[in-house]
């Protein structure tokens, strides 16, 4: 079953636990099946792609890796700090 989250895509986000708490970042994707959210230039993972014809040395690339929802709040543009969003 499909969760409901407090951030949508696209919203600013603070991180507020983990290794990139403090952090600031918008909201690429939602994954409603597991809770977790994915945000722009947080919880960065090296990918290793094997060697190809365009690139035969291969290489490693940094990719977001999704976070827990429960570990981001919304970014209050007027104070810059984190804000819980009130429903309506």
């Amino acid at each position: 079953m499909a969760k409901q989250f407090h951030v949508n895509r696209g919203d600013q986000v603070v991180v507020i636990a983990g290794n990139d708490k403090g952090r600031t970042g918008a909201v690429l994707e939602i994954h409603s099946k597991t809770g977790r959210v994915t945000v722009e230039g947080i919880n960065l993972r090296w990918r290793h792609h094997k060697p190809t014809e365009q690139k035969p040395q291969g290489e490693r690339v940094q990719q977001e890796s999704p976070v827990h929802a429960s570990n981001v709040m919304l970014l209050d543009p007027a104070t810059g700090k984190g804000t819980r969003k009130r429903p309506s």
